[in-house]
């Protein structure tokens, strides 16, 4: 049986800017692009969600729900140097760290020895570490999958502590509303409620054959999550699958000749990023397209090169789509998978 830990930091840009400045600890504080820049929240601290204020958020909406919301820019080299500090505390219990992002990663701890081999005590360890190290709190789940540590890292935050055992799976999964499932978002949400699935208990009344018909490949995933089945391994190093350069505009891009302009820099900056990861393998070439309703669309071609005249061509096709003034604009590729990547030999 595998033992999984979920650390999660909470509102973690948030508890660096509280921490370097007290002051900002009782205050609803949030982290984001001005509305000047129509800009959106990256994370905000506890009195800012009363208010209903969430990551994701576009500036201008958080200001409207809390108008004395305090507003500050990333400092995304404090935020990294803070993450590496953390980071370091997990290398120290286990090399099996899979990093999600700056405030966030799976361990795998099934194989180490210290504290008797108990992962509730590795978690609890790892919570008071971080925070006599570097003063943030952080929430952990321990679970035997990835999917249920995660699940039980935002059980009790903000520093919370949630294990689920073994022989707690089956009813802890029972009772969880289906919308805690990884990858259901609100359209699947409201179709599972329009089959009266609310709960996995609900779901393990479907079969696969069933799920699958109405959901396609993600029914068998429903399937499998409802009864507790995930055998991910934690990856210590995680595949990139595609490299993008994107612009958010301060003002709308009022028809296609203006987009048109901004293609060449946006493939400039395509390529310099290519390069920093060493000009890896190309399947595909992309544009996406956030218009000014804040629809999106992507277009996407295999076999093209990331070049201006190729990005152009599946613009003018994406900008069709909806034929108004444009907010965001980016341009991307898919990578080749390793496995694909690899030149076959011609002998056994």
């Amino acid at each position: 049986m595998r033992k999984i830990l979920h650390a999660d930091c909470d509102c973690f840009y948030a508890a660096v800017e509280m921490r370097d400045n007290p002051a900002l600890r009782d205050v609803p504080l949030a982290i984001g692009g001005s509305t000047a820049q129509r800009g959106v929240i990256a994370t905000c601290n506890y009195p800012a969600r009363r208010y209903g204020v969430h990551s994701a958020m576009p500036t201008g909406q958080a200001l409207r729900l809390c108008p004395d919301l305090t507003l500050l820019p990333p400092d995304f080299p404090r935020y990294r140097a803070v993450s590496e500090r953390i980071q370091a505390i997990f290398h120290e219990l286990t090399p099996l760290v899979e990093p999600l992002s700056l405030d966030e990663a799976f361990l795998d701890v099934s194989e180490v020895p210290r504290f008797r081999g108990s992962a509730t005590w590795m978690a609890d360890w790892i919570k008071r570490e971080a925070m006599r190290r570097t003063g943030i709190s952080v929430s952990v789940g321990v679970a035997p999958s990835k999917f249920l540590a995660k699940i039980a890292s935002d059980w009790e935050k903000p520093d919370g502590l949630t294990v689920i055992a073994p022989d707690q799976v089956q009813a802890f999964i029972r009772t969880l509303a289906v919308n805690k499932l990884h990858g259901v978002g609100p359209a699947t949400a409201a179709k599972l409620a329009s089959l009266n699935i609310a709960t996995c208990a609900d779901l393990q009344h479907w079969s696969l054959e069933a799920l699958s018909e109405r959901f396609g490949k993600f029914g068998r995933r429903l399937y499998e999550l409802a009864r507790g089945i995930d055998d991910r391994p934690v990856r210590t190093e995680r595949e990139r699958k595609s490299v993008s350069a994107e612009n958010t505009f301060h003002r709308d891009l009022p028809d296609l000749a203006a987009c048109r302009e901004q293609i060449p820099a946006l493939v400039e900056r395509l390529h310099e990023r290519l390069e920093r990861h060493g000009n890896p393998p190309i399947k595909g070439v992309f544009v996406k397209v956030r218009f000014n309703d804040f629809t999106l669309t992507t277009l996407e071609s295999g076999g093209l090169k990331p070049d201006v005249a190729h990005c152009l061509a599946l613009l003018d096709e994406a900008w069709a789509r909806g034929s108004r003034p444009v907010r965001l604009l980016g341009v991307g590729v898919r990578l080749t998978p390793p496995y694909d990547a690899r030149q076959l030999s011609l002998f056994p």
